[in-house]
């Protein structure tokens, strides 16, 4: 009977084969998900031998794996900002860098009932770590979204963390049925240039193409975005959004000519300019 070890070891050889990266971290995960474990303790039982029944399932998720379905798709659930959230193919499997985004912003000062809207939210993961991080100051957040599938999986992620009482959630393109100001406007919005569409990962084709693509040149929506969020900021209200590779110049050169003020571009932990915060003319929040 094949054990952990030649489970991993045949499964890590298949993946590689078929070109998928960290061939060997996946299938930790995959294992470690089927047998309902840490990953951690593969390590202390690498000798266990497997059931027939967890090697079928295995099989079908190394399968779909090698076909470039993401991880994250397969077990269902991605970690973010020290919580688990459940992600499938309604919305953007979250990236580090807006977990980076989302943590930079969960340590600033905010006010009592500071109020947030979390612009594009997708799965929720901005929004909702906010509203748990911030709890003490009793936070209003709304989640909205043009996906009423991405909608539906944030409404499943904050029931998740037993919030969904505290969250609203809207169906808006943009601001478009947004009435509300805020303390904190944060986005994470589509940035990728159509032109780039065949260059994208296996892994990355798989998110929902309205999550993905900005316009041609990438940052279309984004622009509109800034054109829109200074009047749904309270006075000294911030917007914080992520973008994309080469595109700091443009922000923040458009971002100061509508008006904003301290307008900023912070890199990511790889160094790349990847998020822009701005304030509205008033008092700091």
């Amino acid at each position: 009977m094949a054990t952990i070890l030649d489970t991993l070891k045949k499964g890590t050889e298949y993946l590689l084969k078929h070109e998928v990266d960290d061939a060997r971290l996946n299938m930790e995960h995959l294992i470690a998900h089927v047998l309902k474990i840490d990953r951690m303790q593969l390590y202390l039982n690498f000798d266990r031998p497997l059931e027939e029944d967890a090697l079928e399932s295995l099989r079908h998720l190394t399968k779909r794996r090698s076909r470039g379905e993401p991880l994250q798709h397969l077990l269902g659930t991605v970690e973010f900002c020290g919580r688990e959230f459940k992600t499938d193919g309604r919305a953007l499997v979250p990236r580090p860098e807006t977990e980076e985004l989302t943590a930079v912003l969960a340590s600033m000062k905010w006010p009592e009932n500071v109020s947030i809207l979390d612009m594009g939210c997708g799965s929720g993961v901005i929004g909702l770590s906010l509203a748990k991080a911030l709890d003490e100051q009793e936070p209003t957040v709304v989640l909205a979204d043009l996906s009423p599938e991405a909608l539906s999986l944030a409404r499943d992620n904050a029931a998740g963390l037993g919030i969904d009482d505290r969250v609203a959630f809207v169906e808006s393109d943009l601001f478009s049925a947004v009435d509300d100001r805020f303390d904190l406007v944060v986005a994470n919005l589509p940035y990728i240039p159509r032109t780039e569409d065949t260059s994208l990962s296996r892994e990355v084709q798989r998110d929902p193409p309205v999550a993905l693509y900005g316009g041609e040149t990438g940052t279309e929506i984004i622009e509109e975005f800034l054109r829109q969020a200074e009047s749904h900021l309270v006075a000294g209200g911030m917007t914080a959004l992520e973008f994309g590779i080469g595109q700091a110049g443009k922000l923040r050169l458009l971002a100061e000519d509508l008006g904003f003020e301290n307008v900023g571009i912070r890199s990511d932990l790889s160094g790349v300019e990847r998020f822009l915060f701005a304030s509205k003319a008033g008092e700091n929040c």
